[in-house]
């Protein structure tokens, strides 16, 4: 069985995303570990010596009880969509949200995270914020990102953005696999610019070999990747968006502001982040 890792604050924008979580689990059989993390705010001893203690003990008890009185909630989301027997575990982690979730992938060998995002504000902040080169680098399983407007629904169309890369294979075979048992079809786009380096050969040779699968391949020449992709999400009706972070760069300029804006307000759908080494 696959592990799920969901990191929670248990704010609106997490419990929307609990939703997809357990969808996503119930599609790929995987388990789901809830991850509350809570930062302990610097005490400076000399001014408390007596208390020093007691103040981290009072804030450690106090995010153990609502952690305690939260997975219940979580639990009746669970019964009301049917998805009860989905098996769940639970970490409280005191420290950096990122940092434990890199732990937690370690310790708890970890196939997908599941995370939920606050519209272009939490896209920002989580993408691009100071802690962007450590996530990307760090994270080296697929995530689920579900911004707090895209609210649950059937599965039909999944995107998937592809540089025809021979590496692209396993994360079209994941991909494929779960839109199988969603009965959903795979369109896969690439980009071509200016520079791009892929033959029509080697597009045509693609599109023989997944002759006999659910998925469909678009060639969009212009410079304007981001544009594209847009326009993609609109016009193709994507329910769900695949993109493969080859490096870096790639991604930070994929998921720039602006656009994460625009997918924000006009395309409320989750995307899937797989890495690709």
């Amino acid at each position: 069985m696959k592990k799920i890792l969901f990191p929670t604050d248990f704010s609106d924008t997490a419990t929307n995303a609990f939703v997809h979580a357990l969808e996503f689990a119930n599609k790929v059989n995987a388990e789901i570990i809830l991850l509350h993390t809570f930062e302990l705010p610097a005490v400076n001893d000399q001014y408390f010596p007596q208390n020093y203690a007691d103040i981290y003990q009072s804030i450690e008890l106090a995010q153990f009880d609502m952690f305690k009185n939260e997975i219940p909630k979580l639990r009746a989301i669970a019964e009301e969509r049917k998805l009860d027997k989905i098996k769940m575990a639970h970490r409280l982690m005191d420290g950096d949200l990122l940092h434990n979730i890199k732990q937690a992938i370690k310790e708890e060998n970890i196939d997908f995270v599941v995370m939920g995002t606050a519209g272009s504000t939490g896209w920002e902040s989580f993408f691009l914020g100071t802690n962007a080169g450590s996530v990307i680098s760090g994270i080296n399983v697929p995530m689920l990102c579900v911004p707090i407007d895209a609210k649950f629904k059937k599965i039909e169309i999944m995107g998937f953005t592809t540089r025809f890369r021979p590496k692209d294979k396993i994360a079209l075979k994941m991909v494929l696999k779960i839109a199988k048992k969603s009965k959903a079809k795979v369109k896969c786009l690439y980009v071509k610019t200016s520079s791009s380096d892929v033959s029509p050969q080697t597009i045509k040779s693609w599109e023989e070999e997944y002759a006999n699968e659910p998925v469909d391949f678009y060639v969009v020449e212009s410079d304007d990747v981001e544009a594209v992709i847009l326009d993609f999400i609109m016009y193709k009706e994507i329910d769900l968006l695949t993109m493969l972070t080859y490096k870096r760069g790639f991604f930070d300029r994929i998921l720039n502001p602006s656009l994460t804006k625009k997918i924000a307000i006009n395309n409320e759908i989750p995307i899937l982040a797989i890495p690709i080494e």
